[in-house]
């Protein structure tokens, strides 16, 4: 079965661009001109990945992003935008999106961004958990959703996408290289990242974040969950 991606740009020739692009390498492609088209497509139909703008005529490409995954959307989203100031770059990441390309892109680089995307997703798909329970709290990586002491708890596609990593190799130390490479997508050895995602699952999770009972720091190593806590 083909992956199917969602292409949500308004420019009529990057779209064609697009389109051609991914139909070569033998993707199935749908196409929306404005955000608010994007928002029913993706709702209407699974797709596997979306590209999308940030300059869409109707509603900007931050506010679509936010607004999936607040609707519970999983599928990795490649942000395409002609700005290129970091702090754009930090607040489309920071609305959910996996990856972020500026123009005019380099089409070999956006497909193996892309195959990375993908390959990510399905790597993980092997050993997702569709819901899992620990102490008082309850997950449902499927819908998005977790709860705690039967109260609903928000948690950021990242965080959820963390949690299930760590749970998924439970009573495993897992390194923040690790998962920098396999939840970010990317290498650095700026691991800051890891640790605030950590800090803050702990601060919505457990009963006392610092002391935590189920994700726990293996010192000098990484995190490790543990099913059963300390």
């Amino acid at each position: 079965m083909h992956s199917r991606i969602l292409i949500v740009e308004d420019d009529p020739n990057v779209a064609l661009v697009l389109e051609d692009a991914l139909s070569a390498e033998g993707y199935e492609t749908a196409h929306a001109s404005t955000g608010n088209m994007g928002m029913q497509a993706a709702m209407a139909e699974a797709f596997d990945l979306a590209l999308l703008d940030v300059g869409l005529p109707d509603k900007d490409g931050f506010t679509v992003c936010d607004e999936l995954r607040r609707q519970g959307m999983q599928m990795p989203i490649l942000m395409l935008t002609a700005r290129t100031t970091p702090d754009d770059k930090v607040r489309g990441l920071r609305m959910g999106a996996d990856d972020y390309v500026t123009k005019p892109f380099h089409v070999p680089e956006l497909l193996a961004r892309i195959q990375a995307l993908l390959r990510r997703t399905q790597s993980l798909a092997s050993t997702i958990l569709v819901e899992y329970r620990y102490g008082d709290v309850f997950v449902d990586f499927y819908r998005g959703r977790a709860t705690k002491g039967g109260r609903a708890v928000e948690l950021t596609t990242k965080e959820l996408v963390l949690l299930r990593y760590l749970i998924a190799r439970r009573g495993v130390v897992v390194s923040r290289e690790e998962l920098l490479s396999e939840v970010w997508g990317y290498q650095s050895t700026n691991t800051r990242t890891v640790d605030v995602h950590v800090a803050t699952l702990r601060q919505k999770l457990e009963d006392a974040p610092h002391a935590p009972k189920y994700v726990v720091t293996a010192r000098g190593e990484g995190y490790q969950f543990l099913p059963n806590g300390v």
